[in-house]
């Protein structure tokens, strides 16, 4: 995607064809802030705060109007916009000119039952939460059970208070109502979902029965957990039922507990995929520098990573150095790649964790964030690194580079050392 600068200048409306209300404040605190934490979680009920009466349209805004009301750096809200747009909150079009032109179109949060059936936010806000807290926040949704069972129903029908007539009315209506509208989460799909079903004989699984929504679901886990077609595979042919289809709750369970026993417990997380587009090096420099950054901020970790193992699958433990990096650091994803690359380099090949988090508790302190900074850290850090291993060589003794003359023994020495000799033997 090209990359688009956002300046203060820059003027935005806010735009919403959906339906807003109390509900949906509540959803968004408790389960997408969480997960896009409490900057972005700001920014939408701020542009919502911009809507007219009808909740349908803002006037026209600049960003350093923005910037002033919510307090904030330009790279913190294209940041913070970024979440909105990848989670399916809003949806950004612009119109470039002297001054560009931008419109936020809302979305409606899921609901707290669309929420729950989504693998990749359930399963990234029960890790962000733990399990303690989880449970009470979905607690806040739950119908609490009633029992109707001595109750007699006295509902009236509708065709009782309701009759027709044969009045004709024949105006069709040529605008578009307001709807709870939603928008899904888009994953890149890397599983070839044929192939995976073609190892899946037809007597065990019906292929009419995978509809667009399970397809849907089967790219979200694999995207989620990282699963290669084999894994997908036999999770599917352990989450089939009678009916020859995929019970969708099972798979998602057993997509989790194998998941979880390969990581120690742990479950997956959302991160960014690659460098932020406000972190990243301006387009236009054709140096063989500016080519190396460019390929550090469009490449995944977890992609580069492969790439530095010649395509072999990293392992349980660099998996969990990449987690370290990307979540307890904090790290930018170009930023981790220049750190792997700088180990790799100088730990012959290997990514041990301690010297990792060594180096990038140091590139944590000193806030590195852009690649550039990063691959110019590492080479400082390089360079003074040879010049400490060149000062702690050992001191060469006075000996060690002085000629030795050599003198032959004369026939009487060498007599006397023959009889010394003897003695020993």
């Amino acid at each position: 995607m090209e990359q688009n600068t956002l300046f203060p200048a820059d003027t935005y409306i806010v735009y919403n064809k959906t339906i807003l209300g109390d509900m949906d404040r509540k959803i968004l605190i408790l389960l997408y802030q969480p997960i896009i934490g409490s900057v972005a979680t700001s920014l939408y009920f701020t542009l919502w705060s911009y809507l007219d009466v009808t909740d349908t349209i803002s006037k026209e805004w600049t960003h350093h109007h923005l910037m002033t009301s919510m307090r904030m750096k330009l790279k913190d809200i294209v940041q913070a916009r970024e979440k909105l747009e990848a989670i399916g909150l809003m949806k950004t079009y612009q119109k470039q000119d002297n001054v560009n032109h931008y419109i936020y179109e809302l979305f409606s949060p899921l609901t707290p039952s669309e929420f729950v059936n989504n693998p990749i936010l359930n399963t990234t806000l029960y890790r962000n939460i733990g399990d303690t807290e989880y449970k009470k926040t979905i607690e806040n949704f739950k119908i609490p059970n009633i029992n109707v069972r001595d109750y007699e129903e006295i509902t009236t029908p509708f065709k009782e208070v309701f009759e027709s007539t044969n009045l004709s009315y024949e105006e069709q209506l040529e605008f578009e109502m307001k709807e709870k509208r939603n928008t899904n989460i888009e994953v890149e799909s890397y599983l070839d979902l044929e192939n995976i079903i073609a190892m899946i004989p037809d007597d065990l699984l019906s292929k009419r029965t995978l509809t667009k929504e399970t397809r849907n679901l089967l790219h979200k886990l694999g995207f989620l957990y990282q699963f290669n077609e084999e894994q997908m595979c036999e999770l599917i042919r352990n989450s089939l039922n009678e009916r020859k289809s995929i019970d969708k709750v099972l798979l998602k369970n057993n997509c989790r507990k194998y998941y979880q026993f390969e990581h120690s417990g742990k479950l997956p997380s959302l991160v960014f995929r690659n460098q932020p587009e406000y972190l990243r090096k301006p387009l236009g420099d054709n140096s063989k520098k500016a080519k190396i950054i460019y390929q550090f901020e469009t490449t995944s970790p977890y992609d580069f990573l492969c790439s530095k193992y010649n395509g072999i699958r990293p392992s349980k433990t660099d998996l969990s150095v990449l987690e370290y990096l990307l979540l307890d650091m904090d790290l930018k994803p170009g930023v981790v790649n220049v750190l792997i690359d700088y180990v790799l380099r100088i730990n012959q090949n290997k990514l041990t964790k301690n010297f990792v988090e060594t180096i990038a508790s140091q590139w944590a302190k000193q806030k590195i964030e852009t690649v550039e900074s990063a691959m110019n850290l590492a080479e400082k850090e390089y360079k003074n690194r040879k010049n400490i291993t060149h000062k702690k060589e050992i001191e060469k003794p006075e000996w060690f580079d002085r000629k030795i003359e050599r003198k032959e023994a004369s026939s009487e020495k060498q007599k006397e050392m023959e009889e010394m000799l003897k003695a020993f033997q």
